[in-house]
């Protein structure tokens, strides 16, 4: 079982490639420029399950507010970003976000909901930012409603990732192997 997770995750991501991340807005279209840019990226691939995942393991409220506070911060970022507010250290603080949110989900942390939502909310930000920095040609409106409806089935799929694992037996482990796979994909992009 273990085996199948870890040959998944593996394919998830040989097939994804930073070059991918952005469609030309002009061809596909601004709407679709944001749906794919979430989709082809590997950091945000890992960020987004990650953030479902984690909200499986706590459970409760979280299931909804986890990700609810990542995308509603997301969603603020991006406007800061139009905004022409700027951030520092946009691009490190997303690696972090792979590491961290993986090196959560590893060590099964369960915190209250508040808190759990206010460190998704602060990555979230840095991730919004770089969105709305990388827009390009595309319209802002089309563009964000895109991503977000992409980052929120992402977080819908960490989210079913999380339950459906938990019924198996050995679920709990095979989800801390995959918040381990998290962090040190996190790492080897950071470092790679």
């Amino acid at each position: 079982m273990i085996r199948r997770i870890a040959l998944a995750l593996a394919a998830l991501a040989a097939t994804a490639a930073p070059a991918l991340a952005h469609l030309d807005p002009q061809e596909h279209g601004s709407f679709m420029a944001g749906v794919s840019h979430p989709l082809f990226g590997l950091d945000h691939i890992l960020v987004m399950v990650a953030v479902g995942l984690w909200a499986a393991q706590i459970g409760g409220r979280a299931l909804w507010a986890v990700p609810t506070a990542f995308v509603a911060t997301m969603a603020l970022g991006f406007g800061l970003a139009l905004a022409g507010i700027g951030l520092p250290f946009v691009e490190p603080a997303i690696l972090a976000s792979v590491v961290a949110l993986g090196l959560l989900v590893a060590m099964a942390v369960k915190l209250d909901t508040v808190v759990s939502a206010a460190i998704v909310a602060v990555f979230a930000l840095f991730h919004g930012h770089a969105h709305g920095g990388e827009l390009g040609s595309a319209g802002a409106l089309s563009f964000g409603i895109g991503f977000v409806i992409a980052t929120a089935l992402l977080h819908g799929a960490g989210i079913g990732l999380g339950l459906g694992i938990a019924r198996l037996s050995g679920g709990a482990i095979a989800a801390r192997i995959i918040g381990g796979a998290t962090a040190l994909a996190g790492l080897a992009l950071a470092f790679g």
